[in-house]
Protein backbone atom coordinates (compact mmCIF):
# COMPACT_ATOMS: atom_id res chain seq x y z
CA UNK A 1 0.00 0.00 0.00
CA UNK A 2 1.54 2.96 -0.77
CA UNK A 3 0.00 5.86 1.35
CA UNK A 4 -1.58 6.05 4.46
CA UNK A 5 -5.41 6.02 5.24
CA UNK A 6 -5.00 10.03 6.03
CA UNK A 7 -4.09 10.50 2.85
CA UNK A 8 -6.75 8.47 1.05
CA UNK A 9 -9.38 10.67 2.41
CA UNK A 10 -7.94 13.45 0.25
CA UNK A 11 -5.72 12.15 -2.56
CA UNK A 12 -3.21 14.76 -4.71
CA UNK A 13 -0.70 14.64 -7.41
CA UNK A 14 1.97 16.54 -6.46
CA UNK A 15 3.94 17.85 -9.52
CA UNK A 16 7.39 17.68 -9.36
CA UNK A 17 9.61 21.13 -9.67
CA UNK A 18 12.99 20.18 -10.53
CA UNK A 19 16.10 22.30 -12.11
CA UNK A 20 18.18 21.88 -15.45
CA UNK A 21 16.08 24.30 -17.75
CA UNK A 22 13.21 21.83 -18.59
CA UNK A 23 9.70 22.84 -18.54
CA UNK A 24 8.46 21.12 -15.70
CA UNK A 25 5.42 23.11 -15.16
CA UNK A 26 4.04 21.98 -18.80
CA UNK A 27 0.72 21.12 -19.58
CA UNK A 28 -1.03 23.62 -16.68
CA UNK A 29 -4.66 22.19 -16.95
CA UNK A 30 -3.64 18.14 -17.34
CA UNK A 31 -3.26 17.71 -13.45
CA UNK A 32 -6.27 19.48 -12.42
CA UNK A 33 -8.62 17.14 -15.12
CA UNK A 34 -7.37 14.15 -14.18
CA UNK A 35 -8.17 15.00 -10.90
CA UNK A 36 -11.68 15.74 -11.57
CA UNK A 37 -11.89 12.85 -13.76
CA UNK A 38 -10.52 10.23 -10.75
CA UNK A 39 -12.83 11.55 -8.69
CA UNK A 40 -16.21 11.37 -10.57
CA UNK A 41 -14.88 7.60 -11.52
CA UNK A 42 -13.89 6.28 -8.54
CA UNK A 43 -14.63 6.16 -5.16
CA UNK A 44 -11.11 7.95 -4.15
CA UNK A 45 -11.34 11.46 -2.32
CA UNK A 46 -8.92 14.13 -4.98
CA UNK A 47 -8.38 17.46 -4.73
CA UNK A 48 -9.54 20.16 -6.92
CA UNK A 49 -5.70 20.97 -7.61
CA UNK A 50 -2.41 19.65 -7.82
CA UNK A 51 0.38 20.31 -5.30
CA UNK A 52 4.30 21.71 -6.56
CA UNK A 53 7.11 20.15 -4.83
CA UNK A 54 10.67 19.85 -5.08
CA UNK A 55 12.91 17.38 -3.97
CA UNK A 56 14.27 19.35 -0.85
CA UNK A 57 11.24 20.63 0.84
CA UNK A 58 10.29 19.92 3.63
CA UNK A 59 6.68 18.73 3.20
CA UNK A 60 8.14 16.54 -0.08
CA UNK A 61 6.86 12.90 2.17
CA UNK A 62 3.57 14.32 2.57
CA UNK A 63 2.89 13.99 -1.29
CA UNK A 64 3.47 10.22 -1.84
CA UNK A 65 2.47 10.46 -5.46
CA UNK A 66 5.04 12.49 -7.68
CA UNK A 67 4.57 13.40 -11.09
CA UNK A 68 7.36 15.22 -13.61
CA UNK A 69 6.65 15.98 -17.22
CA UNK A 70 8.25 18.20 -19.57
CA UNK A 71 10.26 19.04 -23.24
CA UNK A 72 13.35 19.53 -21.79
CA UNK A 73 16.75 19.21 -19.96
CA UNK A 74 16.05 17.53 -16.18
CA UNK A 75 18.88 18.11 -13.79
CA UNK A 76 19.11 16.93 -9.99
CA UNK A 77 21.35 18.13 -7.14
CA UNK A 78 23.34 15.18 -5.97
CA UNK A 79 21.46 16.55 -2.54
CA UNK A 80 18.09 15.57 -4.61
CA UNK A 81 19.52 12.66 -5.95
CA UNK A 82 19.60 11.06 -2.38
CA UNK A 83 15.82 12.56 -1.90
CA UNK A 84 14.41 11.06 -4.37
CA UNK A 85 16.15 7.89 -3.99
CA UNK A 86 14.89 7.89 -0.11
CA UNK A 87 11.49 8.81 -1.03
CA UNK A 88 11.27 5.73 -3.22
CA UNK A 89 12.43 3.10 -0.86
CA UNK A 90 9.99 4.72 1.30
CA UNK A 91 7.44 4.12 -0.65
CA UNK A 92 6.70 7.31 -2.55
CA UNK A 93 5.82 6.34 -6.57
CA UNK A 94 6.96 8.74 -9.84
CA UNK A 95 4.76 8.73 -12.69
CA UNK A 96 7.16 10.74 -15.27
CA UNK A 97 5.96 11.59 -18.84
CA UNK A 98 7.76 12.50 -21.55
CA UNK A 99 6.11 15.22 -22.82
CA UNK A 100 8.58 15.05 -26.12
CA UNK A 101 12.35 15.70 -25.46
CA UNK A 102 12.80 14.64 -21.82
CA UNK A 103 13.46 11.23 -22.29
CA UNK A 104 17.75 11.53 -22.42
CA UNK A 105 17.85 13.46 -19.67
CA UNK A 106 15.37 11.60 -17.50
CA UNK A 107 17.00 8.17 -17.95
CA UNK A 108 20.45 9.46 -17.26
CA UNK A 109 19.11 11.24 -13.81
CA UNK A 110 17.41 7.74 -13.14
CA UNK A 111 20.65 6.18 -13.35
CA UNK A 112 22.28 8.51 -11.02
CA UNK A 113 19.39 7.56 -8.40
CA UNK A 114 19.46 3.86 -8.98
CA UNK A 115 22.63 3.13 -10.94
CA UNK A 116 22.15 -0.91 -10.60
CA UNK A 117 18.56 -0.92 -11.94
CA UNK A 118 17.13 -0.83 -15.39
CA UNK A 119 13.95 0.18 -16.77
CA UNK A 120 11.86 -2.68 -17.28
CA UNK A 121 8.98 -2.34 -20.32
CA UNK A 122 5.33 -3.44 -18.37
CA UNK A 123 3.34 -6.39 -20.77
CA UNK A 124 -0.13 -5.78 -21.68
CA UNK A 125 -1.16 -8.05 -19.22
CA UNK A 126 0.22 -6.26 -16.63
CA UNK A 127 -2.59 -5.16 -13.90
CA UNK A 128 -1.96 -1.30 -14.35
CA UNK A 129 -3.75 -1.96 -18.24
CA UNK A 130 -7.23 -3.49 -15.72
CA UNK A 131 -6.85 -1.37 -12.62
CA UNK A 132 -10.36 0.72 -13.19
CA UNK A 133 -10.35 0.70 -16.95
CA UNK A 134 -9.23 -1.95 -19.45
CA UNK A 135 -6.27 -1.51 -22.15
CA UNK A 136 -6.28 -4.81 -23.64
CA UNK A 137 -2.64 -3.13 -25.72
CA UNK A 138 -1.37 -1.09 -23.46
CA UNK A 139 -0.56 2.31 -23.46
CA UNK A 140 -3.03 4.91 -25.87
CA UNK A 141 -1.27 7.19 -28.35
CA UNK A 142 -1.92 10.79 -27.67
CA UNK A 143 0.71 12.29 -29.54
CA UNK A 144 2.75 10.77 -32.77
CA UNK A 145 6.72 11.54 -31.92
CA UNK A 146 8.98 9.36 -33.28
CA UNK A 147 6.84 6.80 -35.03
CA UNK A 148 7.76 4.65 -32.07
CA UNK A 149 5.29 2.31 -29.87
CA UNK A 150 4.22 3.96 -26.78
CA UNK A 151 5.55 1.80 -23.64
CA UNK A 152 5.06 1.85 -19.96
CA UNK A 153 8.88 1.00 -18.82
CA UNK A 154 9.06 0.70 -14.97
CA UNK A 155 12.23 0.60 -11.80
CA UNK A 156 11.38 -2.07 -9.01
CA UNK A 157 12.27 -2.16 -5.50
CA UNK A 158 11.45 -6.47 -5.52
CA UNK A 159 7.88 -6.78 -6.29
CA UNK A 160 7.00 -2.83 -6.27
CA UNK A 161 7.07 -0.45 -8.33
CA UNK A 162 8.82 2.60 -7.71
CA UNK A 163 9.03 4.46 -11.11
CA UNK A 164 6.72 4.29 -13.84
CA UNK A 165 7.84 6.06 -17.28
CA UNK A 166 5.68 6.38 -19.96
CA UNK A 167 7.31 6.94 -23.36
CA UNK A 168 6.14 8.07 -26.46
CA UNK A 169 2.65 8.08 -25.41
CA UNK A 170 1.93 11.75 -23.80
CA UNK A 171 -0.84 11.52 -21.58
CA UNK A 172 -0.21 14.73 -20.55
CA UNK A 173 -1.29 16.41 -23.56
CA UNK A 174 -4.83 14.00 -23.57
CA UNK A 175 -5.41 15.11 -20.18
CA UNK A 176 -5.82 19.11 -21.12
CA UNK A 177 -8.62 21.19 -21.78
CA UNK A 178 -9.49 19.92 -25.15
CA UNK A 179 -8.99 23.72 -27.07
CA UNK A 180 -5.53 23.21 -26.41
CA UNK A 181 -4.71 20.24 -28.75
CA UNK A 182 -7.77 19.92 -30.31
CA UNK A 183 -7.54 15.99 -29.59
CA UNK A 184 -10.49 14.32 -30.10
CA UNK A 185 -12.81 12.86 -27.19
CA UNK A 186 -11.94 9.43 -27.82
CA UNK A 187 -8.20 9.63 -27.63
CA UNK A 188 -8.92 12.46 -24.19
CA UNK A 189 -11.20 9.79 -22.79
CA UNK A 190 -8.55 7.36 -23.39
CA UNK A 191 -5.88 9.18 -21.75
CA UNK A 192 -7.41 10.36 -18.94
CA UNK A 193 -8.75 6.71 -18.41
CA UNK A 194 -5.31 5.23 -18.30
CA UNK A 195 -4.05 8.08 -15.72
CA UNK A 196 -6.38 6.64 -13.42
CA UNK A 197 -5.31 3.50 -13.74
CA UNK A 198 -2.01 4.53 -13.16
CA UNK A 199 -2.96 6.26 -9.89
CA UNK A 200 -5.02 3.45 -8.77
CA UNK A 201 -2.57 0.82 -9.28
CA UNK A 202 -0.14 3.24 -7.33
CA UNK A 203 -2.44 3.32 -4.15
CA UNK A 204 -3.04 -0.18 -3.81
CA UNK A 205 -0.01 -2.11 -5.25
Amino acid sequence: MLIATGYAQHFTIARLHYGGGGDWYSNPSSLPNLLNYLQTHTTIIAADKEARVKLTDENLFSYPYLYMTGHGNVRFTEAEIIRLRTFLQRGGFLHADDNYGMDQSFRREMKRVFPEKKFVELPHDHPVYSQVFDFKYGLPKVHEHDNKPPQALALFEDERIMILYTYECDLGDGWEDIEVHNDPQTIREAALQMGVNIIHFALTQ
